[in-house]
């Protein structure tokens, strides 16, 4: 989040109460079309940020450290992970992915949002956690024939991985009566705006407005 970033918070202006932020949770199996749709996202909300997990996986061509991911050896994330530093950390694909705490509830408690681009183990350590400040999104591909041509056509992973995407993207899908909202993504730009639609109407949620009180306050003098 920019240091120039301010809380929103006033008692006087009805569409700029003071409030918390939503941590606001994409999952699908991989090829499904998230991380797209998370991208425009982020362009779209300049009062979204993304939340930066660390990693044991060495960094892919392109990534940069403190940006994409905290890329930390195993040891490393062992000792965060014993001193309680994650909201939630999973082992996906022989490597550990976490979310740093501290940096989630200064977020949070600034009335900013955060997105996170996590699995359903994730999603639902996050939500045990956190609870009623998280919204998760599923997001299913139209058939898992069309998934695994999407796959294919990326050509970054050889045909065993892409088989262990499949049976990984099988035990995901069966996990989606553990999201809010589940959209199927047929058109990345009708998924998309779908998506917005929810972040928007989440953060109007009654629970999430902590400044109306002031504001109704004054109404009632």
């Amino acid at each position: 989040m920019p240091s120039s970033a301010k809380p929103i918070d006033s008692t006087d202006d009805p569409h700029g109460f003071k409030r918390r932020g939503v941590l606001f949770v994409l999952s699908s199996p991989s090829g499904a079309g998230k991380s797209t749709i998370a991208r425009k996202l982020l362009a779209a909300e300049p009062e979204l940020s993304m939340s930066v997990s660390y990693t044991t996986r060495p960094p892919r061509p392109g990534e940069v450290d403190g940006v994409d991911y905290h890329f930390v050896d195993l040891e490393t994330f062992r000792e965060m992970a014993s001193n309680h530093e994650f909201l939630e950390w999973a082992h996906v694909f022989d490597h550990r992915y976490g979310t740093p705490k501290a940096q989630v509830w200064h977020v949070l408690e600034q009335g900013r949002d955060i997105l996170f681009d996590i699995d359903w183990q994730g999603a639902q350590q996050l939500h045990q956690l956190a609870g009623g400040d998280v919204v998760r999104v599923f997001i299913l591909p139209p058939s898992m024939p069309i998934l695994r041509d999407r796959l294919e056509k990326r050509a970054t992973d050889s045909l065993a991985v892409i088989n262990a995407r499949m049976d990984r993207a099988a035990n995901e899908v069966s996990h989606w009566d553990g999201y809010d909202y589940v959209l199927v993504n047929d058109d990345v730009e009708q998924c998309f705006e779908c998506v917005k639609t929810i972040l928007a109407a989440e953060r109007l949620k009654r629970s999430r407005q902590t400044g109306i009180i002031g504001f109704i306050r004054k109404l009632l003098r």
